[in-house]
């Protein structure tokens, strides 16, 4: 079968499945980024942010993948002067480390084996010698399908006086996160992820506290500049206008939908994910305690990789899961399951792993991964 993007069951971990409407409105007719019509599209845009986020706060939209708002961020907020903690126990919360090293002399990582919780008493230990200015840690590890604890280590975060910066890439609109409650300084949400919409722009939260330390650090993504600049409803520099089209009629989307609403669809999701993972006789990946909402990490069956396994399933279903990174290539395959991800999506890839299964012969009771799923659905 030769897969045909438009028809296949798409659940990687992002970019995820996009809605019609939104692929709609980035088909408008080119705009002059310093006219009142796009300056209006940013004004709206603003407004629904605080709706993603569930905080208000000092908001700003870049043109550039997550990891552009995460080097805006420690460009601009890591300090020169102080001790930096990193926490990192993922592929990305090692790209945290690689990042703010180029920013800050002084770097302490802490990390802990890929799909374990945060060394929590390592952070606290760390925290209480008193020198610590900014720590930075990732909400959601998609590269082991596991959600860090941060409500662990919260308090002893705003207890030390440190900036308290998160990659919540792909934890906003996607897991529980509040801001306000855990006294998170600056957020970074992803296009692609929660929010439905297409990559290529990252969504900045800021505190108050985090945007009067703001501090010069790249040029483009100097976030003084963004922010000075989104006040008048404008950019700094030439936005990716298509994608600020499709942003807004995304947050449109999530706004009638209700952030409540569609984190409760992604945890059932990812419920009955776990529920059928089980019944299929594989094991996730990460601690069970600390599994993911939005992507559900999976070993790969003895003797099946690869090649059997998730091109199989992209090859004879059109079904496309993504598979593990770094140290985990062809270890591991991941679902999906955040954005406008729904209950279909989950079926058809079940029933495809269980005939898949059945095949090899490892099939421990066909039809119980299904059963699994069509019990938790609404």
């Amino acid at each position: 079968m030769t897969l045909d993007p438009e028809t296949a069951t798409f659940l990687i971990a992002g970019p995820v499945r996009i809605h019609p409407r939104v692929l709609r409105a980035m088909s408008t007719p080119s705009l002059n980024h310093r006219g009142d019509y796009f300056h209006g599209v940013v004004q709206e845009i603003r407004e629904l942010l605080p709706v993603a986020f569930g905080a208000k706060g000092r908001q700003v939209i870049l043109s550039g993948s997550g990891t552009a708002g995460l080097e805006a961020v420690y460009a601009s907020l890591v300090p020169k002067d102080g001790r930096t903690v990193v926490v990192t126990n993922g592929n990305f919360g090692e790209r945290t480390d690689k990042i703010v090293r180029r920013y800050s002399p002084n770097v302490t990582t802490l990390a802990a084996p890929w799909g374990q919780g945060l060394p929590v008493d390592a952070v606290k230990g760390a925290l209480a010698a008193g020198d610590v200015r900014a720590l930075c840690v990732v909400h959601n590890e998609t590269s082991v399908g596991l959600a860090n604890d941060l409500a662990a280590i919260a308090p002893a975060v705003r207890a030390a006086g440190a900036l308290f910066l998160v990659d919540g890439i792909s934890a906003v609109a996607g897991i529980p996160l509040p801001i306000e409650a855990w006294g998170v300084d600056a957020v970074v949400a992803g296009s692609q992820k929660g929010l439905a919409a297409p990559a290529g722009l990252a969504l900045v939260h800021l505190s108050e506290r985090a945007a009067a330390q703001l501090h010069p650090g790249t040029f483009y993504l100097d976030l003084a500049a963004h922010l000075s600049s989104i006040e008048k409803n404008d950019t700094p520099w030439t936005p990716a206008v298509p994608l600020f089209l499709a942003l807004r009629e995304a947050l449109r989307l999530l706004r009638d939908e209700g952030l409540e609403h569609r984190l409760e669809r992604t945890h059932r999701l990812a419920e009955a994910s776990r529920a059928a993972t089980a019944a299929l006789g594989l094991e996730l990946f990460p601690d069970a305690r600390f599994a993911s909402d939005t992507v559900t990490a999976i070993r790969n069956p003895e003797g099946l990789g690869d090649p059997e396994l998730r091109k199989a399933l992209e090859r004879e279903y059109s079904i496309l899961l993504q598979g593990g990174q770094g140290a985990l290539t062809g270890k591991i395959f991941r679902i999906g399951h955040m954005g406008i991800a729904d209950w279909p999506d989950l079926l058809v890839t079940f029933a495809a792993l269980e005939r898949i299964l059945g095949k090899h012969h490892r099939l421990p009771r066909p039809g119980a991964a299904l059963s699994e799923i069509v019990a938790r659905m609404p």
